[in-house]
């Protein structure tokens, strides 16, 4: 605790007595400082207490009294200590009655008690307040890195909580809340996602503190958790009021101890990506034991259950190309990384394996267990948005094991394009196995082959000497029918088959070609499927 008034009277060789204030004695003292100016205030910062002898001031003018002691208060002066017998034998009454008025502390200061003893047991009290502070951090220090070593990030949060006598929270790179201490904490920790979003934006290290009545009046100050350009996570604490010294130093310890375990070194991460790449290679390659072999602890688990691949990449288009020269982020590569942040916190919450690696096209793929909190997230998350909303695009395979992981690849590839096509986040390959080939037809490629083939038989109609289009259609659809065609159209069945020589003759083609047939009906659901908007 710094020095009080309080303590100050009961230092038995400064022999102070209190005139005015006793119920006020309690307050921490800054500083002592001596001033015989009529208006100190100036100086003056806040928590001293001042010393005078009245050399210059008119102790017994009773409104001078009231003015000088009510600006010593409004300076966030906390005591005035008055020298008796130097000028007065005793503090004069005017000077007194002020000092009660304001509920300024007055105290007494014998002519045996120097002034210069009274700051030296002030400056002690602060010297030793401050060492007390400085241990009691190291000691803090030293447990939480134990915890560290022994128990991991929980148990670093929850020594840091009782340290401060409050309640902390440890936030994942995704914003996700992965620790808390006490228990309740948690509940209190979520009202601040929008505040640790904010901050994660921000480059590391960053710090705010927040609060306020949905805070449960709390002072909230929430500290970034990484070594360079990226948040890796956030330390929230919550506490009554200002931390002191020693809480200060708990803090910053724990930010560093939660550091260096939720970031590990770039040669590690990159020793891990070359092998995950490693082991992608050998699956889609079809070397799935050797690939298990590679895997071993880091990625074994993974391979012994159904698992479906991801390919992910930016929503703009422009993922093969160079990065313009500019400070300003490139949106889809944030998008991305935001996106592979999210999965590796989903299987970092759930204790998964998986597989995420870089492709030289700048695409992410991803090897993710089947049914686990991976795949979850990505359907929670992007399931129904539109790749313009996320800035990314999601092709996901159906679930397969080692040997099928070529297919699997192709698979989410397709889904991948079918996204892209369609302005969408997500698309599964299982959405496509059970739905219509129709709306593949909307492709542009698909449109073009179709309105060069048809195109004769267009002109044809625009000129008014037949509807060959729409006889084509009937003819089609009742499988070459004759009969049934002419009587869904209203026409006989010899005009149709005039109709249908002139198809024959405007095309080159034979309506006798199964394949002609096929590509003839293909052309014509392309032309009433609706073009794509935007």
């Amino acid at each position: 605790m710094p020095p009080t008034l309080a303590s100050l009277v009961q230092h038995s060789a400064l022999k102070l007595t209190v005139r005015a204030g006793e119920d006020r004695l309690e307050t921490p003292v800054r500083w002592a400082h001596v001033s015989e100016l009529a208006d100190p205030v100036p100086y003056m910062e806040g928590g001293e207490l001042l010393l005078v002898t009245a050399t210059t001031l008119d102790v017994e003018d009773r409104d001078a009294m009231r003015r000088y002691v009510r600006r010593l208060a409004g300076a966030g002066v906390v005591g005035l200590g008055f020298g008796v017998g130097v000028h007065y034998d005793d503090i004069p009454g005017a000077l007194v009655e002020a000092a009660e008025a304001e509920g300024l502390p007055l105290l007494a200061v014998p002519r045996r008690t120097p002034f210069l003893a009274i700051s030296k047991a002030v400056s002690a009290a602060i010297a030793a307040d401050q060492y007390r502070s400085v241990t009691a951090g190291f000691e803090a220090q030293r447990e939480m890195t134990r915890a560290a070593l022994a128990e991991g990030p929980a148990a670093v949060v929850a020594r840091l909580a009782a340290q401060l006598d409050g309640w902390a929270a440890l936030y994942d790179a995704s914003g996700a809340v992965v620790a808390a201490a006490p228990e309740w904490a948690s509940r209190r920790a979520v009202r601040f996602a929008a505040d640790v979003t904010r901050l994660r934006e921000r480059t590391a290290p960053a710090s705010a503190v927040v609060g306020g009545d949905d805070a449960g009046g709390d002072r909230v100050e929430l500290q970034s958790l990484g070594t360079g350009r990226q948040v890796r996570g956030v330390l929230a604490v919550g506490t009554g009021g200002p931390l002191g010294t020693a809480e200060r130093y708990a803090v910053h310890s724990a930010v560093a101890l939660l550091t260096l375990a939720t970031a590990r070194s770039r040669s590690l991460l990159a020793a891990e990506e070359r092998l995950g790449a490693a082991v992608l290679r050998m699956l889609l390659a079809g070397q799935s034991e050797i690939a298990r072999s590679v895997a071993g602890d880091l990625y074994g688990r993974l391979l012994d259950a159904p698992f479906r691949v991801l390919i992910a990449e930016a929503a703009d288009g422009d993922r093969g190309a160079p990065a313009a020269r500019t400070s300003a982020p490139d949106p889809g590569a944030v998008a991305l990384r935001t996106f592979a942040e999210g999965l590796e916190a989903a299987a970092a919450r759930s204790g998964e394996q998986v597989l995420a690696v870089p492709d030289l096209d700048g695409r992410l793929v991803v090897l993710a267990a089947d049914g686990g909190a991976v795949a979850a997230h990505c359907g929670d998350a992007y399931g129904e948005t539109e790749s313009e909303e996320s800035g990314i695009v999601v092709g996901l395979s159906a679930p397969a094991g080692p040997v099928a992981a070529g297919g699997a690849y192709q698979q989410a590839e397709q889904a991948l394009s079918v996204a892209r096509r369609r302005g969408r986040t997500l698309v599964e390959h299982e959405e496509l196995a059970s739905g219509s080939l129709l709306p593949l037809l909307a492709d542009d490629a698909v449109r073009a082959f179709s309105d060069g083939m048809l195109r004769g038989l267009y002109a044809h109609d625009a000129t008014g000497r037949g509807d060959l289009v729409a006889s084509l259609r009937a003819w089609l659809s009742r499988h070459g029918q004759w009969d049934a065609a002419a009587a869904d159209l209203g026409v006989h069945r010899h005009t149709l088959r005039y109709r249908m020589r002139r198809v024959e003759e405007i095309l080159g083609r034979s309506l006798d070609d199964p394949d002609v047939r096929m590509e003839l009906w293909l052309a014509l659901k392309t032309s009433e499927a609706p073009r794509p908007t935007g």
